[in-house]
This record gives C-alpha cells, structure tokens and sequence, in this order.
C-alpha cells in the first residue's frame, strides 16, 4: 500500500498533480528532486525541466527549513502553518553568522526590488546584495539570506534554479479551512499507512499539533497506522531512486523498506546525505552511481550482498528508464 501510495507502482498523472498529492517533495538536491517526478511520471529531465519553467511546480522553504518541490498554489499556506516554525531561535542563528535584524530584512527588500524585472540567478542575487552594500560574500551568508527572504513569502525557486517572486510566478493561492487537516491528509495519502509520529517528523509540527491535524483529517486507521483507502497496484520487481526521494525521507522508522543493517550504506556516517537506492519488491537492496558520458549513462550498483542472475536483470528496464529520461543509452554494471 505505501509504495502505490507513493505513486512507486502506479503512475502519477503530471508534475503538478504529484507534488499536490505529496504536499511536499524534498528535492535540497535539485537532480534527485527531478528524478523523483520523472520516475513516477516516465517523463524525460526535459520535460520536468519544462514543467518548473511553465510554474507547474516549484521549490522553496515549506518545512524543516529544507527545499521541497510544491505545486505553486499550495506555497503561502504551507510556509504560514510550516514554514513559519523554522523562524523560531533564528535571531541565535544571526548571531553565529554575524548578521542583525535589520541586515536581514534589508536584503529581503533588495531581493523584492532586484527581482521585479524577472528571474535571477543566484550569483545575480548576490550581486544585488552587493550592490546594496550587503557583503553576502561570505557562504554562509548568501544561504541565509536567500532562505530567510522565501521564508517570508517574497520570492521562490522557479525554471533553471533561479530566484523569482512568489507573487509574480505563483499569484493564484489556496486558502485551506483547515490547514492541519490538509496537510495530514496530503501526508497520509501519499506515504500511509503510517503513523502520527511519521507524520510529526515529516512536518516539523509540534506532536500537539500532528495529532490535531490527524484528528481532524479523514482518514482510516488500523491500530496506529493511518492512512486513506487507495487502489493498490503490484509492487514493481525493480526501481532506482534518488537519494533524498519520498520513499525514504518521508518517514522517520525506515524499516519497513531498509533493514537498520544497510541504514549506515544509504546514509554514510547518519549525516543526512542520502544516497540513490537501488529497490527490489518493495525493499533496498543496494545504492547506485551514475556517469553520465556525451552519449550514454553508466549506472553502477553496488548491492548490500548476493544478487541473484533474475534479479540483476530486473535493473536492466529502470536502468534503461533512467537512460531515457536522460537522452542517453544506459549501461549498467554491477560492483
């Protein structure tokens, strides 16, 4: 149930249509982001690439302070009930980096004011804040600054990774009744059955507010699993994700699809830093790389243990799915 209700074993509609049904796609890794819609879409980079230039999806701040892919309507009230909560102890924050309140909100006006005439780059904005005579030089810096002006619903990330303003590339806005209870539902429905705890991490709510949330949702539950009744779909026999996919990142108990043996394989020393997963029915039984040359893909798995000849061959279609969502023949090898 949870791999077709993370529209792994059945498809999505389109990019917007997915990022609505997940509420929130982590993508801090804008390539594993894009991959996590076109494996779930059989769409090429091109085409996902399309999909943020016509404003079908974008990528901000909405939770835990970390970039999701979102569908554009959903951006103002999910950073006022979410988003919001990542501002809490951030003046200790300015104080580490050097920076004070009113150099904060200078540069958001700065950004406001640069980014009326269209889209900027990163290195764009930084000059603005140059320009300005905010030093934003320094790493650190820019990050934050960047951060902090999306969080306050002034700008967002649109086509190419370029700044743009929420306004101008996002006007039409939803107003839930309920946002708590939205935003349970969207959870549940797209990474259920599962439990409120789940459902807390994800978020970055309050427990108080998890369970207001799930209270208030229409949902079914079994024990303390939650989730929505859904069409269920054979589980694929093999998939390669990206490191920071849904799949994964959207639970804090991971077991059901990694055993805790091999968590240390996909997440190198717990530093947070996923990497892409090679899945059989259901389960991660590897990681995998890619090289991408001028006309093809290499793609190595490198497996936890023994992989049968039946199963290695299950690959072969998503390595050559990956392949075409590239443009390029895929070649895969196993470690």
């Amino acid at each position: 149930m949870r791999m077709s209700n993370l529209l792994l074993s059945r498809p999505g509609e389109s990019p917007a249509q997915v990022a609505d049904w997940f509420g929130a796609m982590q993508s801090q890794d804008v390539g594993s982001g894009k991959w996590s819609l076109g494996v779930r879409l059989g769409l090429t980079e091109a085409q996902v690439d399309q999909a943020f230039a016509d404003a079908e999806v974008l990528r901000t701040w909405p939770m835990r302070g970390t970039i999701h892919t979102i569908h554009p309507a959903n951006a103002r009230w999910l950073l006022d009930l979410t988003g919001v909560r990542t501002f809490k102890g951030v003046e200790k924050r300015w104080e580490f980096l050097g920076l004070d309140r009113e150099t904060v909100h200078k540069a958001a006006d700065v950004l406001e004011a640069a980014l009326q005439d269209g889209p900027l780059t990163r290195s764009e904005c930084v000059e603005a804040l140059h320009a300005a005579g905010i030093p934003a030089a320094d790493n650190r810096w820019t990050y934050h600054l960047l951060w902090h002006t999306a969080q306050l619903g002034i700008t967002c990330i649109g086509p190419d990774q370029k700044f743009v303003l929420l306004d101008q590339w996002a006007p039409e806005q939803r107003r839930p009744d309920d946002p708590l209870a939205t935003l349970a539902r969207m959870y549940f429905q797209s990474h259920g059955p599962t439990t409120i705890k789940d459902f807390q991490g994800w978020t970055g709510l309050t427990m108080t507010d998890a369970r207001k949330g799930v209270a208030a949702a229409d949902l079914t539950n079994e024990g303390e699993l939650y989730y929505v009744p859904s069409e269920i779909a054979d589980l694929p026999p093999a998939l390669l994700l990206p490191g920071f996919d849904e799949y994964l990142l959207g639970y804090k108990d991971r077991s059901a699809f990694l055993e805790p043996a091999h968590f240390d394989a996909v997440v190198p020393g717990g530093n947070g830093m996923f990497k892409a997963t090679a899945v059989q029915n259901g389960r991660v039984i590897g990681t995998w790389l890619r090289k991408v040359l001028a006309k093809k893909v290499v793609i190595t798995i490198t497996p936890f243990g023994t992989v049968s000849a039946k199963a290695r061959k299950a690959f072969e279609a998503p390595a050559a799915a990956y392949g075409r969502y590239l443009g390029r023949e895929a070649e895969l090898v196993w470690a």
